[in-house]
């Protein structure tokens, strides 16, 4: 479903290079890790699959479609969807009223968008008795389950997952990746997930490593 097609990527007014001719495709129902130390590429390559940022060379496409060609705008709210490390939660918002927003951006009325949202709550493990409790007021398990609650109300099949597990301990990670996994196998979600956490990629079905700007895949 997204094809990385020898994509390379240089910091402007700067001489290094960050991604080297990259390739790699990430297909539905499968989970996929990035894994690789700090500075090897891989947040930059998270960006340029998200739209974030745009290659030097190379393409990244979805079904077949450069996102070249596509309003990057659209692809982030409709075609793609991101779960952060840190949650990212509007802190005045409710966990139900998070997962509606993207929705509501989309054009979907209230009571469709409402009803949506406590369906995928329930599904990640939020029960309804923590649907209008606001972030401040559920652990950062729940936070990261609300997270991805949102990620999935738009609809988009590909999932990119940024350290998803990073700031939850063991427990909570296991769950979240569980949660991920059943997206991918039962749902046929594509879900990309980039890490440091080598657990993670033992349990995926296809393992990149990213080394110096290098993507390779290893498993």
């Amino acid at each position: 479903m997204l094809k990385i097609d020898n994509v390379c990527y240089t910091y402007k007014n700067a001489d290094r290079q960050v991604l080297k001719s990259v390739n790699a495709d990430f297909v539905g129902g499968r989970i996929h890790s990035v894994v690789g130390p700090s500075g090897s590429g891989k947040t930059t390559l998270l960006s340029i699959m998200a739209g974030l940022d745009k290659p030097t060379t190379g393409a990244v496409l979805l079904n077949g479609s450069s996102l070249s060609n596509m309003d990057l705008d659209q692809y982030r709210r409709e075609r793609i969807a991101i779960i952060f490390q840190a949650f990212q939660l509007l802190p005045q918002l409710s966990a139900i009223e998070n997962v509606c927003m993207p929705m509501h951006m989309n054009g979907l009325e209230k009571r469709q968008a409402e009803g949506r949202a406590r369906w995928l709550l329930e599904s990640v493990g939020i029960d309804s008795s923590k649907h209008r409790r606001y972030p401040a007021n559920l652990s950062g398990g729940e936070q990261q389950r609300v997270a991805i609650a949102r990620s999935l109300s738009t609809g988009a099949k590909v999932i990119l997952a940024d350290e998803p597990t990073g700031n939850l301990d063991v427990a909570n990670g296991d769950a979240v990746i569980s949660i991920l996994r059943k997206l991918a196998h039962q749902d046929g979600y594509c879900v990309i997930v980039v890490t440091h956490n080598m657990e993670i990629a033992e349990t995926s079905d296809v393992v990149y490593r990213m080394s110096d700007g290098v993507l390779t895949q290893v498993g």
